[in-house]
């Protein structure tokens, strides 16, 4: 592979803005629709903190990662990201029931999506599921796509205003004619769940201070490596990518975690020379099968991000999701690796509930 190579950033992680989805031309009406959704129980022990907020080990927890691959071309064990979000989700249902028998209070998401894309829909779709699996109420808005920015906003501020509501999600992208980031600051900080607010990201940003939130697909990153024991302080880390969703605050969580972090991005010469200096990768730019098995440190643990959509005649799909390393190939050179599909995934809708859950107990101070 050439050392000249481009690539582009992608500026998220879902699905959302990869699949090549048809949009309908039918609008949504724009009621708002109440759940109040309790899910089985499962009790687990649960541990929490600002930034490490499920970092806890059980009997299930898997077992440390170990970055040796000088005996032979073992295959890379692999990072269960639907396993671990299943044991998050579990976590939270003992503590959702914990709170509810305690002070009568259940976790609340609202969650708003403007327009008919299917692929946006069956997001939020997944997302109720996932607050009906844990116990947590769900809120939605739906409205049509040519609302005005001022509708959207609207909603948001009755959502900032609902002591039942604790979390505010608005589904991306936006219709193009809405401005993101004013819609975006819209949300309350103490309810900005997906800890996209500027505020939210200046304190990631800042040592000795905070954030609320944190984005749910870079902490859900940081969990599967402390959910594998994977060592992240003194560690050379790479993230390839610099989105704002994505790229950068995986970049500050790193940092945070006292790795030594370099971001590859579309300007970056000669990438691949930076990316095997990594003793652990982060990628999320939206490139299929970009990163070679040849990139790679030996040993290194990789955490896939992307999830793009490739022609397959053989799938009935007509197209299969691949990640932005080329998985066959690290499976030979890294100690660990995340599938695609089935790694970072699940844990961005598991971290939105362990945020929601946050939100909650820090409203009502209830630990």
């Amino acid at each position: 592979m050439s050392s000249s190579l481009i690539f582009t950033d992608s500026s998220t992680s879902t699905t959302s803005r990869l699949l090549p989805f048809a949009r309908t031309t039918n609008p949504f009406n724009a009621p708002v629709f109440f759940r109040r959704l309790v899910g089985p129980l499962h009790m687990r022990p649960f541990a929490s903190s600002s930034l490490r907020t499920l970092s806890i080990r059980s009997s299930n927890t898997p077992s440390p990662v170990i970055n040796d691959k000088s005996g032979g071309e073992a295959s890379a064990k692999v990072i269960d990201g639907k396993m671990v979000a299943k044991q998050i989700r579990d976590e939270i249902t003992a503590e959702v029931l914990k709170m509810k028998e305690a002070i009568g209070v259940i976790p609340g998401l609202a969650v708003i999506l403007v327009g008919d894309r299917k692929d946006s829909a069956t997001y939020v779709r997944n997302k109720k599921k996932a607050c009906e699996s844990v116990g947590i109420n769900s809120f939605e808005v739906r409205l049509p796509e040519d609302s005005t920015e001022q509708e959207v906003i609207r909603f948001i501020s009755e959502f900032n205003n609902d002591p039942s509501v604790h979390g505010i999600l608005v589904q991306l992208p936006l219709p193009s004619h809405m401005n993101e980031q004013n819609v975006l600051n819209a949300v309350n900080i103490e309810k900005d769940v997906d800890g996209f607010h500027p505020l939210n990201i200046g304190r990631l940003a800042m040592r000795g201070r905070d954030p609320l939130f944190v984005p749910c697909t870079p902490k859900g990153c940081i969990e599967l490596l402390h959910r594998y024991g994977v060592e992240i302080k003194g560690k050379r880390a790479v993230v390839i990518g610099r989105s704002n969703i994505v790229g950068m605050p995986a970049a500050l969580l790193l940092q945070r975690e006292d790795a030594t972090v370099s971001i590859v991005h579309s300007r970056t010469k000669n990438p691949e020379e930076i990316i095997k200096q990594a003793d652990i990768i982060i990628s999320a730019v939206g490139q299929p099968n970009m990163v070679r098995g040849s990139w790679l440190k030996p040993g290194a643990v990789v955490i896939d991000v992307g999830i793009n959509p490739v022609e397959d005649a053989k799938s009935p799909r007509g197209y299969k999701l691949v990640g932005d390393v080329c998985y066959e190939e690290a499976c030979n050179v890294a100690s660990a690796v995340t599938p695609v599909p089935g790694g970072v995934g699940p844990m961005t809708i598991a971290m939105l509930l362990s945020n929601t859950l946050s939100s909650a107990k820090k409203t009502h101070n209830f630990q």
